[in-house]
């Protein structure tokens, strides 16, 4: 299976939200989003499944993506918050494995460091903050359809939304 980790885009400055989950994308964060969604449309993804954070910033550019028509199916995953734990992911993978087989990408919608550490504790098999991924950036790693995908996976793709636009 082919993971895609989609880092949310620009959102709005910190400071003026007193609650960090509501923070929107900005206008420049909703453009840069939808160029970077249609560039990887123009390239032939789509997602079987479109996992994202509860966050709003992230819950806006999981629908930036499905209206790219890069998926019609979009879950909200709180694993996916920051400091969520990636081995709730891989038991929601399991499950999903065992129910259908059918999925070939899955992109998972979220935030940095935490994004760039599932990718690396996923190839490496730990994570070492040496991964970062830019606001609309993305990472795509094979996955083995193994017991454990830790340290079994591979990186295929890191990239910027500049290097895409």
């Amino acid at each position: 299976m082919e993971l895609y980790l989609i880092r949310h885009g620009i959102a709005a400055v910190r400071e003026d939200y007193t609650n960090d989950e509501e923070r929107p994308l900005t206008d420049k964060g909703r453009q840069k989003t939808a160029q970077v969604a249609k560039q990887l449309h123009d390239r032939g993804l789509r997602f079987d499944v479109i996992l994202s954070s509860p966050l709003v910033r992230a819950k806006e550019t999981a629908v930036i993506l499905q209206k790219a028509g890069l998926g019609c199916n979009i879950e909200e995953f709180t694993p996916l918050a920051p400091d969520g734990d990636i081995e709730a992911w891989i038991s929601w993978l399991k499950q999903r494995w065992q129910t259908d087989t059918s999925d070939k990408s899955l992109a998972l919608v979220g935030h940095q460091p935490d994004l760039g550490n599932w990718a690396e504790t996923l190839v490496w098999g730990n994570a070492q903050e040496k991964l970062i991924l830019k606001k609309a950036g993305v990472i795509g790693i094979k996955v083995p359809d193994t017991q454990s995908p830790i340290a079994q996976s591979e990186l295929f793709l890191l990239t910027s939304p500049k290097w895409l636009l």
